[in-house]
């Protein structure tokens, strides 16, 4: 009975150990292969943790970058306005500028035709000039426009004396056929210009030097033309230059020759010249 009692236990022992090695063995290669998927899930997470690192860091460079847009895009739409309000002002300067020119382009256009205007009323009066006066030497009288002025230079040797300011005869005929013409243009004035040589004047006691030789002879002009032919005083200025405005060098007799001279300037009245510029602003053209 012992002996069938003990070997009963010694195969449920022998039984008994069989089936746990199995299980430990079943269960420790289960352990090894949650082991390699531990290992493997670590380093699956492991490369998500640096990608997502990587992408977090480009979250970040393109956050960075998009307020660096948003703050440029600003400073853009400030300038913008900025510039737009530079614009507008110049636009506006612009239009001012280009208005003012217009303005001075118009003045100078009235200006312009004025000035055409008094050259050609000069330009009438030089012809009028020469055609009274006729055939006379150009040596000893000479009709120009100087200056938008016109003047008539008469040789001393046809108007006085050697070292006289007494008019000779042949000096009234001259005269009178300026007079015919000034006569003829009564908005006119005009400046008689006595002129000399540089030598110094000894011959008469009453006259002390060649400006009062110059003198004296402007005014016996003036008073020919006022009390023989009848042109108004008013019209008319007597001057005298002395040798300090001389045609050429008082380096020869020619030359002195030359020098010696009355000179009749002829210009229009300030007020006439104003009345034309007047009258041009008028003008259907300018206008």
């Amino acid at each position: 009975m012992k002996l069938k009692v003990l070997t009963v236990a010694i195969a449920a022992l022998t039984l008994g150990s069989c089936v746990s090695s199995k299980r430990f063995n079943t269960v420790n290669k289960d352990l090894e292969s949650t082991k390699a998927e531990l290992a493997s899930t670590k380093r699956t997470m492991n490369d998500y943790a640096s990608e997502i690192g990587k992408y977090e860091a480009q979250v970040k460079a393109l956050s960075e970058q998009n307020s660096f847009l948003r703050s440029n895009n600003q400073d853009l739409i400030n300038n913008m306005d900025n510039f737009t309000t530079l614009t507008s002002k110049g636009a506006e300067n612009l239009e001012k500028t280009l208005e003012s020119l217009k303005e001075k382009e118009l003045t100078i256009n009235k200006l312009q035709s004025a000035i055409t205007r008094r050259d050609s009323v000069n330009l009438a009066l030089v012809a009028s000039l020469k055609g009274a006066l006729g055939n006379l030497n150009d040596q000893d009288i000479e009709i120009n426009v100087e200056k938008g002025v016109v003047f008539v230079s008469i040789a001393d040797k046809l108007l006085f004396q050697s070292g006289s300011y007494s008019v000779s005869a042949e000096a009234k005929r001259v005269l009178g056929k300026v007079a015919t013409v000034v006569n003829a243009k009564p908005d006119f004035e005009f400046m008689v210009e006595g002129h000399t040589d540089n030598v110094p004047y000894k011959t008469n006691a009453e006259i002390k030097d060649n400006w009062d030789l110059s003198v004296k002879r402007a005014t016996a002009i003036v008073r020919i033309l006022q009390n023989e032919f009848k042109v108004d005083p008013k019209r008319m200025t007597a001057a005298g230059r002395s040798y300090y405005a001389p045609l050429v060098e008082n380096n020869s007799a020619a030359n002195r020759a030359r020098n010696r001279r009355t000179r009749i300037v002829v210009l229009p009245k300030l007020d006439q010249f104003y009345s034309m510029i007047e009258d041009g602003m008028k003008d259907p053209a300018i206008q």
